[in-house]
């Protein structure tokens, strides 16, 4: 007994001492004066995104960052996720598919976790693959085509997808207008995307109409394509604000007085057209009324025009709902670690975001999500 007593002073000895020389070596090993951020556990989550901030585009890559970034604030200022924060940045992709990737790897190496992905179709396409190799989870706000959410299973989405707003434009019209014409952009995944639904739609319907196209070397001067369709009722535009604008004032100058419909990709077109000589009813599918009367869209309009000095678009919309999407499907995962590794993270994630009974209760409308990244919600008809 007194030989076991011994031993085991013995090891308690050595136990203290040894501990004492860890506690030295960790102290002077960490003492910077209080400037070695490994001393203190990880708070903050970091989400990234790219978005055209300059160029043609640009307005739907600020609209998704300034409404991101009220989310972010919102969600910080209500004490985050227990005790974790949040962080964003959105890098200027340009809309292009090369600084897009390129952006992507900046995002990784600084520490980004989880993802809006791209705000366009053709840089969020390159994005995509990128995260998936990486297994990082992205929601896009606002990238619609059919391939950005066919990578794999950690890529989801919060607008409408091309396909579904090609149908349910082919719709609309053949059951109000009788003589039906198109424009659409042969070299845009998004444009081609709907403009495919909305031919298959129309055919199956038995409805012929005029089409007439146009590209990236030449979206400039739509004359021709206005003047071929002069004896529409409606002329389709499955195509960005920038050039539908062209289309209305080309339409005003030959005089043209066709209904313009388009798809979400004309939110923005009414600061694109000159308002005195502009006189066709145009009108297009959106998730999102910036008029509407719900208390949660007043307040975040209201808050937009406060920090930003104008009214918020469906893009802004977008990029509010996509950030509480991913909070949400944090929160019913609980996720309560801040050093969670992305892909980790997006494991989690998916699963929370695809489970029975997860409902985003959103701006731009109540949405639910399948294994295929798509989202379910319903459209709104905006008329300008």
């Amino acid at each position: 007994m007194k030989k076991f007593m011994k031993v085991a002073a013995l090891v308690l000895v050595a136990t203290l001492v040894l501990g004492c020389f860890t506690a030295c070596g960790t102290k002077a090993d960490n003492d910077d004066g209080g400037n070695n951020a490994n001393t203190d556990a990880k708070k903050e989550i970091f989400i990234g995104a790219t978005g055209p901030l300059t160029g043609d585009a640009s307005s739907y890559g600020i609209s998704v960052k300034n409404g991101a970034e009220i989310a972010i604030a919102e969600i910080n200022a209500a004490g985050g996720l227990n005790g974790i924060t949040f962080k964003f940045e959105m890098k200027d992709d340009k809309a292009a598919a090369a600084d897009a990737a390129t952006a992507y790897d900046a995002l990784m190496d600084e520490g980004m976790q989880v993802s809006l992905g791209s705000v366009t179709s053709g840089s969020c396409e390159a994005f995509a693959g990128a995260a998936q190799e990486d297994n990082l989870f992205f929601i896009t706000p606002s990238a619609s085509a059919a391939k950005v959410i066919s990578y794999g299973s950690n890529s989801f989405r919060v607008c409408f997808g091309d396909p579904d707003q090609g149908t349910l434009a082919a719709q609309k019209l053949v059951a109000k207008y009788k003589n039906i014409g198109c424009i659409y952009d042969t070299s845009d995944p998004y444009s081609t995307g709907i403009y495919d639904a909305f031919k298959a739609e129309m055919d199956k319907s038995g409805t012929t109409f005029e089409v007439r196209t146009f590209d990236a070397d030449n979206k400039k001067d739509f004359s021709a394509q206005v003047d071929a369709l002069k004896d529409c009722d409606v002329i389709f535009l499955p195509i960005y604000y920038t050039e539908a604008g062209l289309i209305a004032n080309a339409c005003a100058s030959k005089g043209v007085t066709a209904a313009l419909f388009g798809c979400d990709g004309l939110d923005g077109v009414a600061e694109q057209i000159d308002k005195a000589v502009v006189t066709n009813d145009i009108s297009y599918i959106t998730p999102f009324d910036v008029n509407s009367t719900d208390a949660k869209v007043s307040a975040f309009v209201a808050t937009y025009e406060e920090k930003y000095g104008e009214k918020p678009d469906q893009f802004a919309a977008d990029g509010y709902d996509a950030v509480y999407a991913i909070f949400e499907g944090m929160k019913a995962a609980g996720i309560d670690d801040a050093n969670i590794s992305a892909s980790d993270l997006s494991d989690a994630l998916q699963v929370a975001i695809t489970a029975e009974g997860f409902v985003l209760k959103g701006l731009t409308g109540e949405m639910t999500w399948d294994a295929s990244g798509a989202c379910t919600k319903v459209p709104v008809i905006v008329e300008l």
